[in-house]
């Protein structure tokens, strides 16, 4: 499948791979490749994140993100669902932290077992890839460009899903970003 990326889906595989570098992860997951798709410039998805998430309101998704990070990657409705069991998701962040230190539920693994030094991709982040490729295919298109990358985000669900479209990048806003020309 690799062999059908454009020149700019690859920089998106391989920027997600340094952003999991970056952050000491030994797994890249779907937020490393969101991170590597708001470096895009010159690229489609690039331009169409620029249209429905200006470089201004990127800091707020970049901190939602952290965030869902810090609350073990749960979304708001899993957050809600346990509230309604009596479970505060936010007080058991706060007295994890409290034991453990900042951050201490974000899944950060790195000591933890052998490690080749190569990163692997998560099941999920996987996922977005393969059905990257579904897109381009409902889509027409005979490569798997970043914008099919970004489109399949939006699609799997989970704290990137919901982070996206909290700041207006849906499937939706998006199909039609994609389909509009930019004006200069």
């Amino acid at each position: 499948m690799f062999e059908r990326f454009t020149k700019a889906a690859r920089s998106v595989v391989k920027g997600a791979v340094a952003h999991a570098e970056r952050g000491g992860a030994t797994v890249v997951t779907r937020e490393h490749l969101l991170m590597a798709l708001l470096d895009q410039e010159d690229t489609p998805a690039g331009a169409a994140l620029r249209r429905l998430c200006p470089p201004d309101r990127r800091p707020s998704l970049v901190a939602a993100l952290g965030d869902a990070r810090r609350r073990a990657g749960l979304t708001r409705a899993d957050t809600e669902a346990l509230a309604d069991l009596g479970i505060d998701v936010g007080a058991i962040v706060a007295r994890v932290e409290e034991t453990h230190g900042a951050g201490a539920l974000a899944g950060d693994r790195r000591g933890r077992g052998w490690w080749s030094g190569r990163r692997s991709f998560s099941r999920e982040a996987k996922t977005v890839l393969e059905k990257s490729l579904r897109v381009a295919l409902a889509r027409k298109d005979r490569e798997i460009g970043d914008e099919h990358i970004l489109l399949a985000l939006t699609t799997t669900g989970g704290v990137v899903a919901e982070t996206l479209a909290d700041h207006g990048v849906t499937y939706a806003a998006l199909d039609t970003a994609l389909s509009t020309p930019a004006t200069p």
